[in-house]
């Protein structure tokens, strides 16, 4: 598994569905459509995408902090 960094490239709106499918192994495809199928339920989805994109740092950031 590789770090949790949203990527410069390949990214929509934010860059965390690609982030987390990086995490997870499975194509940034299949992540948007899990949130999007997600927000038809009840729940803070979207909130927690916002938290995600503020936390999470850039693939470039991530890179320059590390040691």
């Amino acid at each position: 598994m590789s770090s949790l960094a949203r990527p410069t490239n390949g990214r929509m709106i934010g860059g965390v569905c690609a982030a987390l499918a990086r995490r997870f192994g499975t194509s940034p495809t299949t992540m948007r459509i899990v949130f999007v199928l997600s927000c038809l339920l009840p729940g803070p989805q979207f909130l927690l995408y916002i938290a995600l994109w503020i936390l999470l740092p850039s693939q470039d950031k991530a890179r320059t902090a590390a040691w």
